[in-house]
């Protein structure tokens, strides 16, 4: 699902021109910005995004981002219905952003950044896996974390389903796993031959140099778990501070961060065509 060819280089360059800027917000987003704290919270998963944007953005604009990253159902029921408050939510999945904007908790939100599957092996590849229907040969180890928090196994579950495979990839796990992260030590030290995850896992400076992976068609990818967004929450303390966050961290040099951790950013050449097949617009 990353994008290809001369939109993608295109599109790389200006993030490099974009984080090499370090020092500079646009007069308006400066102005609006400058000093002061700001209630940032999102799903857990952008965290090795979001941390090191945050750093970078308190640089140029003098604003302190406190940072909550946990589970994604849990902040979206808080900010629903259990009377948490932030400034400013980053969440997995539109319709979570669509019901808060719904109950009035949030005043808008717009496409942050896009995740996309894998399968990651060992580094160098010893089962020779080289497509998903490799994962169904037997002897195969496939390790898999079907207890995991939401998305984690049941986005799985998904692709598994949509290429028809369920049944002889189960067969082919030995143990299931409640934690993404620890099945896939099992795969980076050869415990496992294989597992299907987000390709920001392996982005992870733990695993980045200790796996290969595998391409799976975009086909089979689950459409709700794909996509982030940030928006304003209602209860904002200074609508323009949270504006000019929002418009750095959609912008090329804010995104640049996405892109390393992994992730599709919203504005790239992918990022702007699933937009558009998945409808991430605020039209409430």
């Amino acid at each position: 699902m990353e994008t290809t060819g001369k939109g993608r280089r295109d599109f790389l360059k200006s993030l490099a021109l974009g984080a090499a800027g370090t020092a500079m917000l646009t007069p308006q987003a400066a102005n609006a910005a400058e000093g002061g704290t700001l209630q940032v919270w999102s799903c857990g998963g952008l965290a090795e995004a979001m941390m090191p944007a945050h750093e970078a953005y308190q640089q140029q604009s003098g604003v302190k981002v406190v940072y909550t990253g946990a589970f994604a159902a849990a902040l979206g029921k808080s900010l629903l219905t259990g009377g948490g408050q932030t400034e400013v939510f980053a969440g997995r999945v539109l319709a979570l952003a669509q019901n808060l904007r719904k109950a009035g908790k949030m005043l808008n939100f717009r496409p942050l950044c896009f995740t996309s599957y894998v399968i990651a092996v060992p580094k160098g590849n010893p089962a020779k896996i080289n497509d998903i229907e490799d994962l169904t040969r037997p002897g195969v180890r496939v390790s898999m974390a079907l207890d995991a928090s939401a998305p984690g196994g049941q986005a799985v579950m998904g692709i598994l389903k949509a290429a028809d495979i369920t049944p002889k990839v189960l067969a082919n796990v030995s143990e299931q796993g409640s934690c993404v992260q620890r099945s896939v030590e099992s795969v980076a030290d050869g415990k496992a031959d294989a597992m299907i995850v987000e390709r920001r896992i392996t982005r992870m400076t733990r695993f980045a140099d200790r796996l290969d992976l595998v391409e799976i068609p975009e086909r089979f990818f689950p459409a709700g778990p794909l996509t982030f967004t940030v928006g304003m929450m209602a209860n904002a303390t200074d609508p323009a501070k949270a504006a000019a966050y929002m418009d750095w961290i959609t912008s090329a040099q804010g995104q640049a961060f996405f892109e390393r951790a992994g992730f599709i950013p919203a504005i790239s050449p992918k990022g702007m065509e699933l937009v558009e097949k998945l409808g991430v617009k605020d039209v409430a």
